[in-house]
């Protein structure tokens, strides 16, 4: 055998384990996102069931500004229903309250603060 077949040889067999190996992670990657859309769906599903359509709207418009308050809720929002804390539909004014439970443990309180300086009478003068 020559140099030239040893290294196709050698070329093809790399080729079939990088083949193997890749499948692997592809199959893994596979299982995680399902895993992922599961997850996500259930939560819908319970948030659906937790919220009535005002409330839904209302955590849909904060979630596009702040996610990660949204997510706060949410999460929030399903522990209390699997503690027993919900009993019924939450709307728009409970929600709400909870929003303003997160802000206070987040240490944010939405408002934005405006500091406008006055110029001096001297530097009128151009």
């Amino acid at each position: 055998m020559g140099d030239s077949e040893l290294e196709a040889i050698r070329a093809r067999r790399m080729a079939e384990l990088q083949q193997q190996m890749g499948g692997q992670d592809v199959d893994q990657e596979k299982q995680r996102a399902e895993a992922l859309q599961r997850e996500q769906e259930m939560k819908n599903t319970m948030l659906a069931q937790l919220l009535d359509q005002s409330a839904r709207a209302r955590l849909n418009s904060i979630a596009l500004v702040k996610p990660e308050k949204a997510k706060m809720v949410e999460n929030m929002l399903i522990n209390m229903a699997r503690s027993g804390q919900v009993g019924g539909k939450i709307n728009e004014e409970q929600l709400k309250g909870l929003l303003e439970q997160v802000s206070e443990k987040t240490g944010r309180s939405g408002k934005v603060k405006f500091d406008r300086r006055r110029l001096d009478s001297d530097d009128d003068d151009y």
